[in-house]
């Protein structure tokens, strides 16, 4: 007989499979139980019987050996449908099992009863059942029913307490996983901040993004004029995996460099199935690619390059590595626009430097010429001096770099590497935070920053940034705020999504929330506030 209609329900499959537990080891609780089953209700066997739509498998299982069985072996999956204990003391003469193949063959079983366990939820996800090979026309004793339904009780139970210590491990694992990230956009910015080559910023970050995610090759390509070639940079790559840095014409997976070039991040789980590379795998297949993201960075709205994120395995990649790549990328963008400005900044003052010495000595030859005559050549000497001075005047390059627990030079740290801090407005008393919430800080003023290029305040030439802070006293308790107010940019809209930046920066001073960000029609404006025992924490 076929397993009822609600074997196949989609809610009770969908509850099955967030417990997480089919084919895993078996484990000491599950175990316990199905032994004390079979020794109240002196049968040879007891199962505990999860029921899928393809199978049933047996989480524990004593005096039977295989682990799962198809489900026209099942008598379980009949259980699913029981109010209370589903007892079967013949099964030959039961029109539901009379051809069951475990009752027509060997191991020819002949007793069944089985408790159904619900989940929290109330759907029915298996039995906790005892089986016997001989016919049992008393069934179970009152005793032995009441213990076995209990037994099912049991069964939810650990459970239950499986799926929560679970959840709890993977919450645990995902706050380890975002510390990581958080550390690694720190050390990525630190670097940033002191590097004056492209090359050294781009294999930083690719090294970073390799060992921070763990994958096989991280790397940065840049793209033509055209689009339509690639010279991969040398490349970050775990032991045993091969480089791909060189140069590349584009003529393969025409879909997936589309959407790179529309700006898209490029998310490949699975480069055998993915319609954007399961036409031609084997190209990707020998570079030992197996999952893949490209995102892209942009130069004033243009992609100009890519970053290459390559696993060796397939894999599900989350929110989280996402968020962290395209932080990356933004970082990546700001830094070396920062380079490209300098770079014209250099050629400029050179050109300036040329004209101005040029000129310098043409008024020098002028003086000479002129001032050959005079009898007291003192005072020409002082001029010539000063024009010396004049002359090496342009060749002072004034920088200022600083990385401390001073939040004033917290700001001008983050800030001043993105942009000329004359178009901010900074004040706020002398103020030390510890080191948690200077990564906080560091984290949320960059993410603003790089977002006011982008989208606010920085986007134009009239814009202009308020940053102020001070301490208030609210209900007794110290508070540290701080407030960023754009204005003068063009009008900022509330993203439809949050992003990974957005959330570095609704976590907060000191990564535990506390901030209030509003879209307002004069600009972004961001207000933060924490205890100050919690800033000044090491």
């Amino acid at each position: 007989m076929q397993p009822p209609i609600y074997t196949f329900d989609e809610s009770r499959l969908a509850e099955l499979a967030r417990y997480e537990i089919l084919d895993t080891p078996a484990e000491e609780g599950f175990d316990d139980i199905v032994e004390l089953a079979a020794q109240i209700c002196e049968t040879p066997v007891a199962l505990v019987s999860l029921v899928a739509a393809d199978r049933q498998w047996f989480k524990a299982r004593i005096g039977f050996e295989p682990c799962e069985t198809d489900l026209d072996s099942s008598v379980c999956a009949h259980a699913l449908v029981e109010d209370d204990l589903l007892v079967i003391p013949d099964l030959t003469q039961d029109e539901r099992t009379h051809k069951n193949p475990l009752v027509t063959k060997a191991p020819h079983i002949r007793f069944y009863a089985g408790a159904p366990f619900k989940s929290s939820s109330g759907e029915v996800l298996g039995s906790l059942c005892v089986i016997d090979g001989k016919v049992r026309p008393q069934g179970l004793t009152h005793n032995q029913a009441k213990a076995l339904r209990n037994l099912a009780r049991q069964v939810t139970s650990q459970m239950e307490l499986r799926r929560a210590l679970a959840e709890r491990d993977k919450l645990v694992l995902r706050q380890r996983q975002a510390e990581a990230i958080r550390g690694a956009l720190l050390r990525l910015g630190d670097h940033l901040r002191d590097a004056t080559a492209s090359t050294d910023m781009t294999i930083t970050a690719s090294r970073i993004i390799g060992q921070t995610l763990n994958v096989t090759r991280a790397g940065f390509g840049r793209l033509d004029e055209g689009g339509h070639h690639v010279t991969v940079e040398p490349d970050w790559t775990a032991d045993g995996v091969g480089t791909i840095a060189g140069h590349y014409r584009l003529n393969n997976y025409k879909t997936l460099w589309d959407e790179l070039r529309r700006g898209d991040t490029v998310v490949i789980k699975d480069v055998r199935i993915d319609y954007r590379t399961d036409f031609n795998p084997t190209v990707l297949l020998g570079l030992d690619v197996l999952s893949m993201v490209y995102v892209p960075v942009k130069e004033r709205g243009r992609v100009v390059a890519v970053l290459i994120i390559h696993d060796n395995k397939t894999r599900q990649w989350s929110a989280d590595d996402i968020g962290m790549l395209q932080s990356v990328a933004d970082r990546l963008e700001a830094g070396l626009g920062r380079l490209q400005a300098m770079a014209a900044q250099d050629v400029l003052n050179h050109e300036l430097s040329h004209r101005l010495k040029n000129t310098f000595a043409m008024i020098q030859a002028i003086a000479i010429q002129t001032l050959k005559s005079v009898p007291d050549q003192a005072p020409v000497e002082a001029f010539y001096q000063r024009l010396h001075t004049l002359s090496t005047a342009h060749d002072v390059l004034l920088k200022q770099m600083w990385t401390t627990a001073n939040l004033s030079e917290v700001v001008h740290s983050v800030i001043g590497t993105l942009i000329d801090t004359s178009r901010l407005d900074i004040s706020g008393p002398e103020f030390e935070i510890g080191s948690r919430a200077t990564v906080s800080v560091s984290l949320i003023l960059h993410e603003l920053t790089t977002n006011a290029f982008k989208y606010g305040a920085f986007s134009n030439s009239n814009g202009r940034v308020s940053l102020a802070w001070d301490l208030e006293t609210r209900d007794g308790v110290e508070e540290l705020v701080l407030e960023w107010r754009e204005g003068g940019g063009p009008l900022v809209d509330k993203p439809v999504q949050k992003g990974f930046g957005s959330k570095l920066i609704r976590l907060g001073l000191t990564g535990s929330g506390g901030a209030d960000i509003r879209y307002l029609p004069s600009g972004l404006h961001a207000f933060f506030r924490a205890p100050v025992a919690q800033v000044q924490l090491p």
